[in-house]
């Protein structure tokens, strides 16, 4: 089993569109939480976390720790995939 880092990482079958990422759109969704609420315990923009989510932006290992407290997650629950 090979794992590979959750980024905009583009795929054959995804074209030109970056990677979403649906696990913290999911974690996030969970704990009843807007993009609001996990920008402002993390200390970044509503549009930081939409770019997160769509895949339109790649965050700095401090954000994705930070991201990973606030919802009290794994790096690996969010940011890794099995290939």
């Amino acid at each position: 089993m090979s794992r590979r880092w959750y980024s905009n990482a583009r795929t054959k079958q995804e074209g030109d569109r970056a990677m979403k990422n649906l696990k913290l759109k999911s974690a996030r969704a969970a704990k009843d939480l807007s993009q609001a609420d996990l920008a402002q315990m993390c200390g970044v923009s509503r549009q930081t976390i939409n770019a997160i989510e769509k895949g339109d932006y790649n965050p700095t290992i401090n954000l994705c720790i930070s991201i990973c407290q606030a919802l009290d997650v794994t790096l690996n629950d969010l940011f890794w995939e099995e290939v």
